[in-house]
């Protein structure tokens, strides 16, 4: 495995990190206070400027490159916002994700090329009210009718579920517990019967939208099948193979920034006459912080590199999500720590950081689940 630093991956971080600093940050705060969904964001500069479409190949509007320059892209952003980052990383890797491994050239040509420019923004819905990680017991069915398909019912937890011009959803059109019995559809906003429901008020990535998907006799033609018909389940077990790297990247930025925070405070908060970053207390935080954090971006960075290569990586995403996610909560803490009274306020960034790293614990399979993948499959051995 070669992680070298790419001369590509350095000029695109230092385009995304410019991007950032002068569109994003000076907004962090306003947008997190009002939970805005800052959707001219997406559609006026990054999706323009390559973010939106970073794995999409060129021949669809995209970027063209692989997962390092992908995950390099997620960091940054996450370093200055982890929830435009994870948004960033909704849109590429899930739905639009979804449609460029499973789509046909036809549907690649209809979908990709919007949501790659960022024309369109993408969502992606799985989950549902009483189904998390029981996917295979979910309740939203599709039956057909004709040429069309008629889909009932709720996904819960969609990031973009209100602001999304396009939705791709998997769906229940076999026997509960089948899993061939799920189908990945592709519905755009204003079709008949899908609505958005409730938008959720959240602990942290709160300019992330989340909101519950409601299809209410919903008919979708045909050719908006990705793949054929039961393939859903298997599916979206691979796109959350890629999900998890993504993850992984977003706890990485959140880490990142929450250190280097806690680095330029360090060196800059005196007391008892001296910088406080000159006290061991201090010291010691900072060099596990950084350590654990260059731990987790090389689990990341495995995954990635198996995933470019096209090689199996489940228990490797698996385990770069777990790890990296709880580096973000616990490197959060620590920054929030080193701030004393002030990493309590929201004058400061990392009670922020804070706040947002708890979802990376959370979204795309839980800490729990992910030792169930790794554990499952480190005992096949």
């Amino acid at each position: 495995m070669e992680f070298t630093t790419t001369e590509s991956q350095i000029m695109i971080a230092q385009a995304v990190r410019d991007l950032c600093e002068r569109e994003l940050r000076p907004n962090v705060m306003d947008w997190d206070e009002a939970q805005h969904m800052p959707v001219d964001l997406f559609k006026k500069h990054f999706g323009p400027n390559g973010m939106l479409g970073v794995l999409v190949p060129e021949e669809y509007g995209g970027a063209g490159l692989s997962y390092f320059e992908y995950i390099t892209t997620i960091v940054e952003t996450a370093r200055i916002c982890g929830s435009v980052g994870l948004s960033v990383a909704a849109h590429n890797s899930l739905c639009t994700g979804h449609i460029k491994d499973f789509g046909n050239a036809e549907q690649k040509k209809k979908w990709l090329t919007k949501l790659a420019t960022g024309e369109w923004l993408g969502a992606w819905a799985l989950t549902e009210p009483n189904t998390g990680s029981d996917a295979m017991r979910m309740k939203c069915t599709a039956r057909k009718e004709g040429n069309e398909w008629v889909i009932n019912g709720t996904k819960c937890w969609i990031t973009h579920g209100i602001s999304s011009d396009v939705v791709v959803a998997i769906v229940r059109t076999g026997e509960l517990l089948d899993s061939k019995g799920m189908t990945a559809f592709v519905i755009e906003r204003g079709t008949p019967g899908l609505k958005a429901g409730k938008k959720e008020n959240k602990l942290g990535m709160r300019a992330s939208e989340t909101a519950e998907v409601i299809f209410e006799n919903c008919r979708v033609p045909e050719e908006n099948i990705l793949g054929q018909v039961g393939e859903g389940f298997q599916q979206a077990m691979k796109i959350l193979d890629g999900g998890r790297i993504s993850i992984a990247a977003l706890s990485l930025g959140i880490a990142k920034g929450a250190y280097d925070a806690s680095v330029k405070y360090a060196k800059e908060r005196e007391q008892f006459g001296q910088p406080i970053a000159n006290f061991q207390a201090i010291a010691f935080k900072l060099a596990d912080m950084a350590t654990r954090i260059e731990a987790a971006e090389l689990l990341t960075l495995q995954a990635a590199d198996l995933k470019n290569r096209g090689k199996k990586m489940t228990t490797e995403s698996a385990m770069a999500k777990y790890y990296a996610s709880e580096v973000a909560v616990w490197a959060s803490n620590e920054a929030v720590q080193i701030f004393g009274g002030y990493g309590y306020t929201k004058d400061f960034p990392v009670e922020k950081f804070y706040r947002d790293s708890k979802l990376c614990t959370i979204g795309e399979g839980t800490s729990e689940i992910q030792k169930l993948v790794i554990s499952r499959n480190v005992l096949k051995g």
